[in-house]
């Protein structure tokens, strides 16, 4: 009750700064750079660099509603994504995406594992660390943290490790991409596989092309319902009888919006509206996410976790593209 007052009173004085009242040099430069990631001229990695500067230099003013807005915000763009795309062409990217899925996922959760034992990073942290980056980033963590029982430093130390390397594959990704001449398909799915996050694979995939975006955001959302067997795994693993298992269900809800696009024409006029919004909210996403990646949180990672995130992506990333470059 007293989070949820909380809560309504920073949105009421959110809401009344906004029409002038009390308003903050830090607060007018965040708002200024936020409304301008609502225009095409800032790209999904421009917008995720803004954010970070904002981030060192200014400061993030509503730093303690950025996890909640980014996590309604994201789900939201993804949901507005499925209404650009098509059923049967989402399910052929699918179902062939799904033996890669599964073996990078089997392959990333066994060596995490290994290399968080010889680098000695606490267990539940490595663990973290190692789902994190075997299904989809910041969701896989939070919805695996309660139900291993992490404490708040171990979730945020995997959450440091997996949003650093969102960030360089959002650069990386789509030059790497380039230069050994992926197909469409073939970048689509290697994003998917080897990109953390949601938010940096449909960053990546888009820049990439329309149809890298619809294979990869396709791939990844199945991807992200390999939460539910995970955390029942682990339920075992750590013992923890009693915590609760959250399903992803804005996943149903893109699956309904491809549906409706696909055998309902007449949305077909507002469809190509929705997309656009939902991009430009997915680059408002990355920049959100990078007014939360001040220096100070990122010194509190240490170098053993960092330092198995690096090694697990880097191998994982090398070993699906020469599967993929091989086999598709």
């Amino acid at each position: 009750m007293e989070q949820e007052l909380r809560t309504k009173n920073t949105l009421s004085t959110f809401w009344n700064k906004l029409l002038g009242k009390n308003i903050t040099f830090r607060e007018i430069i965040f708002i200024i750079l936020a409304l301008s990631c609502l225009s095409t001229l800032v790209s999904p990695a421009m917008a995720l660099l803004l954010g970070f500067c904002v981030a060192q230099f200014v400061g993030h003013p509503y730093l303690h509603l950025n996890n909640k807005i980014v996590h309604l915000l994201l789900q939201a763009s993804v949901v507005g994504l499925g209404f650009g795309m098509n059923v049967e062409s989402a399910w052929m990217a699918g179902k062939s995406g799904f033996i890669f899925a599964l073996a990078s996922i089997l392959a990333t959760l066994s060596l995490g594992i290994i290399l968080g034992y010889f680098l000695k990073v606490e267990k539940k942290t490595s663990y973290l660390i190692t789902t994190g980056t075997a299904i989809c980033g910041g969701s896989a963590i939070a919805a695996i943290s309660p139900v291993i029982k992490a404490k708040e430093h171990q979730a945020s130390i995997s959450l440091g490790v997996i949003f650093i390397l969102n960030a360089v594959a959002l650069f990386v990704f789509p030059s790497i991409g380039h230069a050994f001449d992926l197909s469409q398909t073939q970048f689509g799915l290697w994003c998917a596989i080897a990109i953390h996050d949601t938010s940096s694979v449909i960053g990546a995939a888009n820049k990439y092309g329309n149809q890298a975006l619809e294979v990869a955001t396709t791939v990844k959302l199945a991807r992200a319902l390999w939460i539910i067997p995970l955390a029942i795994v682990s339920l075992y693993l750590f013992k923890s009888d009693k915590s609760k298992i959250k399903f992803p269900y804005f996943i149903a809800l893109f699956i309904l919006a491809m549906i409706a696009n696909s055998y309902f024409t007449l949305i077909h006029q507002i469809t190509p509206y929705l997309v656009n919004v939902s991009k430009v909210g997915m680059t408002l996403s990355l920049f959100l996410i990078g007014c939360g990646l001040s220096i100070n949180k990122l010194k509190r990672i240490g170098i053993r976790p960092m330092l198995q995130g690096v090694i697990l992506w880097c191998t994982i990333s090398a070993m699906a593209l020469a599967a993929i470059i091989a086999m598709v």
